[in-house]
Formats: C-alpha cells, structure tokens, sequence
C-alpha cells in the first residue's frame, strides 16, 4: 500500500470527483486515476462506482474513507505543529452552530486572542451540526443535544428556559406567563425537524397529554421570528435568544421544567488540532 495511492483516493473521495482531486494535487487526471486503480487491483476492492456520471463512493470505500480522514488529519497537525509550535498566527475555524447566540462570547475572546485567524460560521439543526462534524467539514459545532456517539468531547456553553413569543400588536391581551396548553389554542410557528427548541416542548407535551400541532413550519430560526411579527401565530426560542426587537412580545411558559442547554463539541480524534484545541481550551476557561 503507497501512500500516493491512499492520499489520491482520499482526494477523489472528499472532492467528489477525478478532475477536482487532480486539480487539489496538481496531478493530471490519468495520473490521478492511475493511482486509485493500482489501489483497488492491488487488493481487489472496489472503491467508487463510476456508471453514474457523478463518482460515488461503494460501501468498502466509505469505510476505506474512515480511515483516511484520520490518517490526513494526523498528517495535518503534524505540519501545523512542526510550522507552528508557539503561537497561532494564521488558519481558519469552520464553526456550524444550531444558534450562534450561545457562541458569541468565547468568539469575541478568541478574535481578540488570535486576530489573525479567520473563523467561518454558518447554521444548522442537531442533524446538520452533527453530519459536518463526522463529514469534516467544520471542526467545531455548537448544538443543544450531545450525540450518542462517544467520539465526540464536549464543552457546556450555557443553559437558559424557552420560552414562547408574539407579535407586539397580537391579538387579545395575552398575558405574561402562559402554560403549553393554553399557547396550543394559538397557531404555533416551528421550525423544522431537527430543532432542540421543537423536542424539549414536544416532549413536554407527550408527558402532559397536550396535542402540539404547527400551523406553520419554516426552516430557521430568523424566518420564525418574521412569521410570528406579521401576527399569525406564537413561536418558541431559548431566552439567550430571544435577543430584542419591538415587533415582538416574549410570553414565560409556566410548567416547563427542562432548559436549553448549548455545548461546544468537537470529534475526539481532532482533538489534536491546534485551533481546534485553543478553541475548546478558551471556552473551558470562560466557563470553569
């Protein structure tokens, strides 16, 4: 087994295809392809299924994949560390966070620390957050539920209530403070399948014996709160996120026990990472 081989595979695989990969290398693509079929005659696998016009990887590949992501993560900080071993002073973080809001503080820190890193941040669900870490395609993730899985370490950011709001002209006079139950005879906005916010109250509903049913279901948090400013219906952040806009009312749900909790996470197996490492690290500090 040659290295070229594993890290021209590798390449296909994560780039989705020969002629980005050879691209990645800087190889020509017959090369490229040269490679990974020596690979797979050597030890009669094969790796992708190439009938369909776009490469897909085979259920050996996949697997093959599991291992690789490991192998050149480790190459990775091995450079970083032999480049580097003082101070960070150029990278860039991929953050995917299920809300930001929780984030903001260790990330003001960590610009103030580190000012020459850059640090992308995009959004998602629990699903999204946990698929990118797995995929490699962020490095960190902030999400309301920890994975099952015991190959991810953590880092608890925060713990606030729901709670539910409205529309500052919505109508009738609701009041400050309000059971599910009561809020279920308004329309309820939710987000989509995936939300932490979403579970907690749905869980809270089977144990009371409360039928909670959207009237409207929107993808994102920002797109709930212009729903719920227009006047149809009621909505359901964490407090932490509420934020302040004077289109909306927050309402206090009485009875609702469970809080959201927000963690930092990140795969163990990146723990080695420098960035990843400092990043974790400041947070731990921020929050012993």
């Amino acid at each position: 087994m040659r290295y070229v081989q594993l890290r021209a595979f590798h390449n296909v695989a994560v780039h989705g295809g020969f002629s980005r990969a050879a691209s990645a290398l800087n190889l020509s693509q017959p090369a490229l392809s040269d490679q990974v079929k020596n690979l797979e005659e050597a030890y009669d696998v094969l790796l992708f299924d190439r009938r369909k016009k776009q490469v897909a990887l085979t259920e050996f590949g996949q697997e093959l994949l599991s291992f690789t992501q490991r192998l050149f993560e480790v190459e990775a900080q091995t450079k970083e560390f032999l480049r580097e071993t003082t101070a960070l002073r150029s990278g860039a973080l991929r953050i995917v966070a299920d809300s930001p809001f929780h984030l903001l503080n260790v990330l003001a820190h960590f610009r103030k620390k580190y000012p020459g890193i850059f640090v992308s941040l995009k959004g998602g669900n629990s699903d999204d957050v946990r698929n990118a870490l797995v995929s490699y395609e962020a490095d960190i993730g902030v999400l309301g539920t920890l994975p099952k899985e015991n190959r991810f370490d953590s880092v608890q950011l925060s713990s606030t209530p729901i709670v539910a709001f409205a529309a500052a002209g919505y109508p009738g006079d609701l009041p400050e403070k309000m059971s599910l139950q009561e809020l279920c005879k308004h329309p309820l906005i939710f987000r989509e399948p995936g939300s932490k916010t979403q579970q907690i109250l749905q869980n809270h509903a089977d144990h009371t014996q409360i039928k909670l049913r959207p009237a409207i279901e929107a993808e994102g948090r920002e797109a709930v709160k212009e729903i719920v400013a227009s006047g149809v219906g009621i909505g359901f952040v964490s407090q932490a996120e509420f934020g302040f806009d004077r289109r909306l009312r927050k309402i206090e749900i009485t009875g609702l026990d469970q809080q959201m909790e927000e963690a930092l996470i990140c795969l163990k197996e990146r723990q080695g990472n420098r960035l990843i490492r400092a990043f974790m690290g400041l947070a731990k500090d921020m929050n012993a």
